[in-house]
């Protein structure tokens, strides 16, 4: 499969996964405001999440997938298949034993996660509930997270990629009828999250048995391809663990702040999630088992070729999403939150939040760009050595703004920049990493149209600036008139870029299409490094 087909394919179903995701968090505004209850729910959902992307979609993704990869293409399916058996087991039993320990733990985990809810008995015995009935998430999504990398080594990522769209529809449907089974609207998300888990599980599974790849339930076995997993799985585990303490200590500060700055963050966090997710994540589902299969194979040009295209293509969707969601943050909020128990104050703070995490997505995309460079090179340590600079540097500029910030009712402001800004150091050290080692460089192509995306977005910055003030009395009005202007706002601005970048040679329409062709059309990447994507 091209590159850009699997981009394009697992982004397209993150797009429709985030669209039903802001229906859901439209839901939680309008249902639970930015209260007490907001933020213990923003907290159980944030807690099996934290482990999810360490157990799932951290360690054992990375460590799993180029794994797997070399043995389907190097030994058969058959043995691919008994590792991938093997590694259900080891990682079920873990779980498993993790999931009920924290189950009894969880009174004094809140402790360390939430210590500002200490302040307010109710909101922390709430808290201890919901995340209670949302913990067992954690073993449904990662045994997802297994059969995902199970599918993706196999190239099939439309299954994968379809599975977020559960837990929206499953969460929506908690929230929308909560009434009829659970004490308040928080208790029915919850349940919706753990349900939703429950689905994606499924569903996964039964794609796999269809796809003839599947798995038996095995006793957990230390063998030798175990131990080499848990061997790749330790540094990256570290690395993730250093990301998930930087989450925790955000939730742990904003904790501390008056009541709503734990949902504020959340709610802006979501909003940056829909580019992140589409581009970023897409380009690293896609890049890892692409970059794995070349580096076997001895195609490091090809290899370069596609990293230098995956850049590029971060960079063109990321830089304008990027300036808009900073210079829209405002309109954006107040159109898809301003309703129910969502006011005026709430949208003023998730806004400042949103401009300030929106200043690091370029940088968030492009670690998912070269952190793939590592992994599939079976180099698991390096990206931890950054990471633990990063996660000082986090928790050190969080403090520091939220802290300067706080007598301007905007501590939680501080925590969102202190994210963008150690995303950027990240970026920038993993992609200095990659070319010392001459694993990376900007080609010619990715050059050239760096400053054309620059020039681009800018240029939709100064038409959207200039038609948010002309539509000021719109967004001022009703809500079929907030809704209008916002719709003109974001059609303007993808069309001044689309405009722009087609004018500066940013990209070029005819490019985009080949890129796009069918994979059974795609030639392979020429050792020179050709112009199309393998």
């Amino acid at each position: 499969m091209a590159l850009m087909r699997a981009i394009t394919t697992v982004g397209g179903f993150t797009l429709i996964s985030r669209v039903l995701g802001f229906v859901r968090d439209m839901l939680l505004a309008a249902l639970l405001g930015a209260g007490p209850a907001a933020d213990a729910f923003v907290v159980a959902f944030k807690l099996p999440n934290l482990f999810r992307r360490l157990f799932a979609e951290g360690a054992f993704s990375a460590a799993f997938v180029p794994m797997f990869a070399r043995k389907l293409a190097g030994e058969g399916k058959d043995v691919a298949r008994l590792f991938a058996e093997q590694a259900q087991a080891a990682l079920l039993l873990a779980l498993l034993v993790f999931v009920v320990i924290a189950e009894f733990a969880m009174p004094w985990a809140l402790v360390i996660i939430a210590p500002g809810f200490g302040d307010d008995p109710a909101k922390y015995a709430l808290a201890v509930e919901l995340t209670r009935i949302t913990f067992p998430y954690l073993l449904f999504v990662s045994l997802v997270s297994l059969v995902g990398g199970v599918l993706n080594g196999l190239e099939r990522f439309a299954a994968t990629s379809a599975t977020p769209v559960f837990l929206n529809i499953v969460m929506i449907a908690g929230l929308a009828g909560w009434q009829w089974y659970a004490p308040s609207a928080a208790h029915g998300a919850a349940w919706g999250v753990t349900a939703a888990g429950l689905a994606q599980m499924i569903w996964l599974y039964l794609v796999m048995r269809a796809a003839g790849f599947g798995l038996k339930l095995r006793w957990p076995r230390l063998t030798p391809d175990v131990k080499r997993l848990l061997i790749l799985m330790t540094p990256v585990a570290l690395g993730a663990g250093i990301y998930q303490i930087n989450v925790v200590v955000d939730i742990a500060i904003a904790s501390f702040l008056p009541s709503g700055a734990v949902s504020y963050l959340y709610y802006a966090d979501r909003l940056v999630q829909l580019p992140l997710g589409v581009v970023g994540i897409a380009i690293g589902t896609a890049l890892l088992p692409i970059l794995a299969r070349q580096i076997r194979n001895g195609e490091a040009q090809a290899a370069m070729h596609n990293q230098n295209r995956a850049l590029e293509v971060a960079l063109l969707l990321t830089l304008p999403a990027a300036v808009a969601l900073t210079v829209l943050a405002y309109p954006i909020v107040l159109v898809l939150f301003e309703r129910g128990a969502f006011g005026g104050a709430e949208v003023a703070a998730t806004a400042a939040a949103l401009a300030a995490y929106a200043v690091g997505l370029p940088a968030q995309v492009l670690v998912k760009v070269f952190t793939p460079g590592y992994f599939a090179r079976e180099d698991t340590a390096s990206p931890v050595r950054i990471a633990v600079g990063c996660m000082f540097g986090n928790v050190a500029i969080g403090i520091a703004l939220m802290f300067a910030l706080r007598g301007y009712g905007l501590g939680h402001l501080g925590i969102a920049l202190a994210t963008s800004i150690t995303g950027w150091i990240n970026a920038l050290l993993l992609s200095r990493g990659l070319a010392k080692r001459g694993h990376f460089h900007l080609d010619a192509r990715a050059k050239k149209r760096l400053w054309p995306m620059a020039f681009a977005s800018f240029a939709m910055a100064g038409v959207l600036l200039l038609l948010a003030w002309a539509l000021a009395g719109w967004l001022a009005g009703s809500e079929h008139l907030r809704i209008a202007a916002l719709a003109i706002l974001v059609a303007a601005g993808m069309a001044v870029y689309g405009i722009a970048a087609q004018l500066f040679g940013a990209m070029d329409l005819r490019e985009l299409k080949t890129l796009l062709r069918r994979p059974g059309r795609t030639p392979p990447v020429e050792p020179a490094g050709g112009a199309d994507l393998t």
